[in-house]
């Protein structure tokens, strides 16, 4: 086994990560540095900072980054319109990223040896975290243990901890939630446990933690103005906020709504299929604002051009590319387009629903005398469409010809020009 001097871990506190910083302890004889970032999970981080002392840790990184977070990740994504295979908004993935990233930089801090991180082996999350790691450190050692060790079960898990002293709550213990759980500001994943039945229906109770059921939400719509420069949001209500005080907010709004549940069956990276159930009100309210107000904004080409290239973007954090050179070069587009896109949309929520009410901006390209049904005084001549039209009919009436005129030399009993014929001079 290779000799592990430092080893920096992403650090929950939780039993997999602490059954993983004892197992790295026991199995490298090597000295671990924790690392446990506030990205916006909801939950107190103290306890992983007393938890890592009781195992020996001298170097505890306990960083809030849900600035960075939303600012430097969630908004550049959501500038593309980003969906992946139609409807899921990327919560879990675009967070991996910037673990990645700070795991790098405290490993190239304290002169660490490896980097070391919870993903099992099943899932897309170890590719987001290790494609991330190598581009950003290329001859980082990273250990992964759901792919070493043999503790691949709930009851393994358990009886470790209990051999070595690992606390574990009683809630945990008998089995905690029915299901695996991954938080951040963008949204709420459920995984596994009574969801890996894609026929059964999620439970009504213990899960949807940021959302009401729509049979519970204001029977009376809410309308919330926002206010967007330069492709991101800036303002809700004409209040200023940072970026994540700007997706709180609007997880808030959304969830007393219904807004943003979402169940699928998607396909992983890795090759597998998954289901998973998702909220993500704040990025599904902010997904509809931003294309109104590049509905207003945004030259016809230029939007579907965007619109063209974003499942190719999507796939791209999806699978973990995310510092790979096409997504740099992607953004580098999405981003150019966005100088235009300034101005406010009004959306309606009401049970479950993002209605768009209306957008202005004063960078409109939408011009009234032009598209206007009343009398536009010479501002369009709508004669002019006739030829656009014919132009762009031009191969579709060729095709035509040429098929009717093979068809007509196909047809029975047509004359051949044999004896009694008269030839035709071409011409």
């Amino acid at each position: 086994m290779e000799k592990i001097n430092k080893v920096v871990l992403a650090y929950s506190g939780g039993l997999d990560t602490s059954v993983i910083l004892k197992w790295l302890q026991d199995t490298y004889g090597c000295e671990v540095i924790t690392f446990t970032a506030d990205i916006g999970q909801g939950e107190e981080l103290e306890p992983a900072r007393e938890k890592a002392r009781m195992f020996g840790v001298k170097k505890i990184y306990i960083e809030d980054l849900r600035e960075e977070f939303v600012r430097d990740f969630v908004f550049p994504m959501f500038r593309a319109n980003t969906v992946y295979e139609g409807e899921y908004l990327l919560g879990t993935s675009i967070a991996r990223p910037l673990i990645a990233k700070r795991l790098v930089e405290i490993a190239r801090r304290e002169n660490a040896d490896a980097i070391s991180h919870g993903a099992t082996g099943k899932g897309n999350d170890q590719v987001r975290f290790e494609l991330g790691a190598y581009a950003l450190m290329p001859n980082v050692k990273i250990i992964a243990p759901w792919r070493e060790w043999d503790l691949l079960s709930r009851d393994k898990l358990l009886a470790y901890a209990d051999t070595h002293g690992i606390p574990v709550d009683f809630k945990k213990r008998q089995g905690g939630a029915p299901f695996s759980m991954d938080a951040n500001l963008l949204h709420i994943s459920y995984e596994g446990g009574i969801l890996e039945d894609p026929a059964a229906e999620p439970p009504a109770k213990g899960m949807w933690r940021l959302t009401v059921p729509v049979e519970k939400a204001p029977g009376k719509p809410e309308d919330v103005e926002l206010e967007f420069r330069a492709g991101d949001l800036v303002a809700i209500n004409g209040r200023k906020m940072k970026a994540h005080e700007l997706l709180a907010e609007l997880n808030r709004l959304g969830g007393k709504h219904g807004v943003g549940r979402l169940d699928l069956v998607e396909n992983r990276y890795v090759g597998m299929k998954s289901r998973g159930c998702y909220e993500t009100p704040g990025g599904t309210i902010l997904l509809r604002a931003h294309r109104a107000i590049e509905s207003l904004t945004l030259d016809r080409e230029v939007a579907h051009l965007k619109d063209d290239l974003m499942p190719r973007y999507a796939s791209m954090i999806y699978n973990g590319y995310w510092w790979s050179p096409e997504r740099r070069a992607l953004q580098v587009l999405i981003d150019h387009t966005q100088a235009s896109v300034n101005g406010t949309v009004t959306v309606r929520l009401y049970k479950g629903n993002v209605i768009v009410v209306s957008r202005k901006s004063p960078d409109s390209l939408f011009d009234e005398r032009i598209s206007t049904f009343e009398d536009d005084q010479g501002a369009y001549d709508q004669a002019d469409a006739g030829g656009f039209i014919k132009l762009n009919a031009l191969r579709m009436r060729i095709a035509a010809n040429k098929a009717a005129a093979t068809a007509k030399a196909a047809a029975p009993g047509k004359r051949t020009g044999g004896s009694g014929g008269r030839a035709r001079r071409a011409g």
